[in-house]
């Protein structure tokens, strides 16, 4: 059976909690060896004798199963015969169980900074996914949010009291819209103005990059 064929039916066969895995490649004489420990070189795999030794890791430090794959196709390709043991494998930590803050309450939290008497916001939500972009969209489109810089998220205005925005509760009803379905991001104040008056317009003008929003 080819070397790499090997390699995938043993990760098959490990827990499904493996984190790391040790292997010992055995080859029919040292010459081979040498030849097989070069094509395995960029993945820091060590020689001894005729048997080649290397490990992967499904994530952080060390190379994955892929390019471990990749790499032992390299030596079925120049026709080299040898054995794959599985030597060791280790298993995940448990990831500790962290309290996760909701974008409803990151606006809270935003507008507690704020003066008192503040009036007018320009507000920033930023995606953690794009491929969560046209939902949220669509979720926050009572706010008329429009998207910028070409990072994955959009900006929006809110007024307190009056003029052009979307309320304060406005904003925090659809940020909860977005946590119930586990879009996650960041949300901040870009811009705040306190006690605007408005005269014949719908409220300040902010300019960014030469255009009125």
């Amino acid at each position: 059976m080819a070397v790499v064929s090997t390699f995938r039916r043993l990760l098959r066969e490990l827990p499904d909690d493996w984190a790391d895995a040790r292997f010992a490649l055995r080859m029919s004489d040292p010459e081979q060896a040498t030849r097989a420990a070069a094509f395995l070189g960029g993945i820091g795999a060590g020689r001894h004798g005729d048997t080649v030794r290397f490990f992967t890791a499904r994530r952080g430090a060390g190379h994955g199963p892929d390019v471990v794959a990749r790499a032992l196709g390299r030596v079925d390709d120049a026709h080299l015969s040898g054995e794959l043991e599985l030597v060791s494998s280790g298993k995940a930590e448990p990831v500790p169980e962290t309290h996760r803050s909701t974008l409803s309450g990151a606006w809270d939290a935003a507008l507690a900074t704020l003066p008192p008497d503040w009036s007018d916001v320009y507000a920033e939500l930023e995606l953690t996914s794009t491929d969560q972009l046209e939902r949220a969209a669509l979720l926050l489109s009572p706010l008329n949010p429009a998207r910028f810089g070409g990072r994955p998220g959009f900006r929006f205005r809110v007024a307190r009291l009056s003029g052009y925005g979307a309320s304060p509760g406005m904003v925090r009803r659809c940020l909860a819209r977005l946590d119930e379905e586990d879009i996650r991001g960041e949300v901040a104040v870009v811009h705040a103005l306190s006690d605007t008056e408005l005269w014949s317009t719908q409220g300040p003008v902010w300019y960014v990059g030469g255009k009125a929003v």
